[in-house]
């Protein structure tokens, strides 16, 4: 079973839209932090983001232009 699941993941976002970019560009700097310290990773880039997402850690702003 994934936790955290989708139905309590929404609750914290707007849409599934925005969790989907919000844990993508999350991943994204997971791995670039991971690459430039040379660490080996326990979980996987996406599981982390959107743990942090569940947990409240990132911010979610919603713009005209896109996702913050």
């Amino acid at each position: 079973m994934i936790y955290p699941s989708l139905d309590e993941l929404i609750r914290h976002v707007d849409s599934r839209y925005t969790l989907v970019i919000a844990a993508a560009k999350r991943a994204r700097q997971i791995l670039e932090e991971n690459n430039n310290n040379d660490e080996e990773q326990k979980e996987k880039a996406v599981s982390l983001a959107l743990k942090e997402i569940y947990a409240g850690k990132i911010g979610i702003e919603r713009t005209k232009t896109g996702i913050k």
